[in-house]
């Protein structure tokens, strides 16, 4: 039996950047996944300015915009086939599992990697055990849980999860290319719902290596004949549900494969167990149109890693008080309140027909479209100032 202070099961995004944080403070720590290399998966495909800020908590911010894309001259917010704002870069694209494979390459060698899957683990107020495929058996101070939408080993343990919102929304991503140009006139852009009956947030637009990667968000059921039409005639669908949208992007095409990912949102119980934590997706999920995942997931890993592991580990016992430090730590549940809170606003700012959402909608229109005019001429005036001093 191998022995370790921590045992981190599921080597995403959350389970190696957990792994790199454990590995740089020293701590003996373990990951097992049964991938050495992360295979292709469709999730999470930018970084943003609040994302980054809390993974710089982390250390290891500067190492992964490394392997980014950064939308040098700005993004470009849109409505209605018109440009209303020019927003400062803040976004930084990279795949999933380009970004999963980078934070793995931050994980120092003191951390030993298991190609295995963990098949059983068994949890006291002490010492944890872990089966693995291969028979192999570790035994852990803790267990941190980030197997992300995995259930077995939850289920064996008697934690729960209930879905609040199915199927919540549906991200589609895929390639757009111009066509009879070289490139679009925007380094990036975030376009718009046009009206309710679209059932679509916005698209967003942002360049990963050489090409402009699309992220679509829509709320449509798994059966809707409109995904159908989006694998089939690509560009008839979009044109169907942002009519308009031509006016900026000019003539287009879909290029490469269009994948397609539904989110469930769904929120964890009975998880308060002695010698085991639970972060990321394996405690709740989130809706990729609120561009809070990904942010929730450094938040979770930060907070354990940084304000509770290490002190845990300086006196014996991993018991239910311990682990409910996390649970309860005030940043974390901020957080994952303002993650559920802006999944349901915004699906109701995108779809909802009352009278009061329409005028939030128009209000939100507004307020974009002032602040992008107010920009536009403080950038028209100061260089003026500057050059008549």
């Amino acid at each position: 039996m191998r022995h370790t202070d921590i045992a981190i099961i599921g080597g995403g995004l959350a389970g190696s950047t957990a792994a790199a944080m454990l590995g740089r403070a020293g701590i003996s720590a373990i990951l097992i996944d049964p991938h050495q290399v992360y295979p292709f998966d469709f999730r999470c495909e930018k970084l943003d300015g609040f994302q980054a800020g809390i993974l710089r908590k982390t250390g290891l911010l500067d190492d992964v915009l490394r392997a980014t894309t950064r939308d040098v001259g700005g993004a470009w917010v849109a409505r209605f086939g018109r440009m209303i704002d020019k927003r400062p870069s803040d976004q930084n694209g990279i795949f999933y599992d380009a970004l999963v494979n980078t934070m793995r390459r931050l994980v120092p060698s003191c951390v030993d990697f298991i190609e295995a899957k963990a098949t059983a683990v068994e949890t006291s107020n002490d010492r944890q055990t872990i089966t693995l495929s291969d028979g192999e058996k570790i035994s852990a101070r803790l267990i941190v849980l980030s197997n992300g939408l995995n259930i077995g080993l939850r289920h064996t343990l008697g934690i729960e999860r209930d879905v609040i919102s199915p199927c919540h929304s549906i991200t589609v991503g895929f390639n757009l290319v111009p066509v009879g140009r070289d490139k679009f006139d925007f380094p990036a852009m975030s376009y718009f719902t046009e009206n309710a009956a679209a059932q679509m947030a916005y698209i967003t637009l942002f360049p990963i290596g050489e090409a402009m990667r699309a992220n679509l968000i829509v709320y449509r059921n798994m059966d809707d004949p409109w995904l159908r039409r989006m694998r089939q005639t690509p560009e008839d669908a979009l044109d169907e549900i942002m009519p308009n949208f031509r006016k900026l992007a000019g003539n287009f095409k879909v290029d490469d494969t269009i994948r397609i990912r539904p989110a469930d949102l769904y929120v964890t119980r009975g998880h308060r167990q002695a010698g085991i934590v639970l972060i990321g997706d394996a405690f709740g999920t989130s809706c990729p149109g609120a561009g809070t995942g990904t942010g929730k997931v450094f938040m979770d890993v930060e907070r354990l890693c940084s304000a509770y592991i290490p002190s845990w580990l300086a006196s014996e016992g991993m018991d239910i008080d311990k682990i409910s430090q996390f649970y309860d730590d005030p940043e974390k549940r901020e957080n994952d309140a303002r993650s559920l809170r802006e999944a349901f606003d915004l699906r109701s700012m995108s779809t909802d027909t009352g009278l009061m959402w329409h005028a939030r909608r128009w209000a939100r229109f507004t307020a974009r479209l002032c602040l992008g005019i107010f920009r536009t001429i403080r950038e028209t005036v100061s260089p003026r100032r500057f050059a008549s001093q």
